[in-house]
């Protein structure tokens, strides 16, 4: 039976990723000030990182719309769609809508996954659902496993900037011009309903990175059935140093590591990493 995979572009995606899962990325849209940066083939991140430092205003992101997923949505009769946490984006709702107008002019299936994360979340459980139906299971046994493995599955992430998290108001320009200032570096991580919660303070890119593989062991199940995902934004030598690290005290099915796309740069920053397993 001929499926098809559908994501929002906070899937971050390797070449031999692309390739293997042949994934129909729908783009979100970037806004810095005056500039807007569409989340496709065209983006230059680079491009993006420099704009957003140079800004002094809050980084806007919008949603596509349902007609961009109806797009994908043409090209298989049968669709598992993969989005960033409904907690943080209307993506989920919009790609929700564009199915619901699917239905209504042919049978089609479309199933709609709220990743509850974000970036490489999203990529690990696309991944999942690639390996499922190489296993040939039933659309059913497809979701029902997917949403667990939605459900099991945990979301870090480090930034190296606070600058992003200061202009938009999440933390407040005192405290945060502080933290900076005292080398801060917070492990951020999902709240198990999709949201954002701070889980440590570290200080110190190095102490705060050796912390984080500390949270794997203490928080992983399972390890060794597994596959690890980590995202980097302009930090290649970071998420390499991680995977090492990680390699040496865990024995995960297998590490990936994908640079970030548009969206996932927005909220990573430079030198953010994120990771997911």
């Amino acid at each position: 039976m001929d499926y098809r995979i559908v994501a929002d572009s906070s899937c971050d995606l390797n070449d031999e990723l692309r390739r293997k899962l042949n994934i129909g990325l729908v783009p979100l849209n970037i806004d810095v000030d005056d500039e807007t940066f569409r989340d496709d083939d065209s983006m230059d991140v680079s491009k993006l990182i420099k704009a957003m430092k140079t800004s002094a205003n809050p980084i806007k992101t919008s949603s596509p719309s349902p007609g961009d997923f109806l797009k994908e949505y043409a090209k298989s009769d049968n669709i598992f769609v993969v989005t960033l946490s409904s907690a943080l984006s209307s993506t989920y709702n919009n790609a929700v809508l564009a199915k619901n107008i699917a239905l209504e002019s042919g049978s089609k299936f479309i199933h709609v996954f709220d990743s509850l994360s974000a970036s490489i979340g999203e990529t690990l459980v696309s991944i999942k659902i690639h390996d499922l139906i190489q296993q040939k299971c039933s659309k059913n046994e497809i979701v029902s496993k997917t949403e667990e493995y939605i459900e099991e599955m945990k979301t870090f992430f480090i930034l190296e900037s606070l600058d992003n998290l200061i202009k938009n108001g999440r933390i407040g320009k005192i405290m945060g011009h502080i933290a900076s200032a005292l080398s801060i570096k917070p492990i951020m991580g999902e709240n198990g309903d999709g949201t954002i919660k701070l889980v440590e303070k570290v200080r110190g890119s190095k102490k705060a990175f050796n912390r984080l593989v500390e949270i794997i062991g203490e928080q992983g199940e399972k390890i060794e059935q597994k596959i690890l995902g980590i995202a980097h934004c302009n930090a290649l030598d970071k998420a390499e140093l991680l995977k090492k690290e990680i390699e040496k005290r865990y024995n995960f099915k297998e590490i990936i590591i994908v640079e970030t796309a548009g969206l996932s740069t927005a909220y990573a920053d430079d030198g953010g990493v994120i990771l997911a397993f």
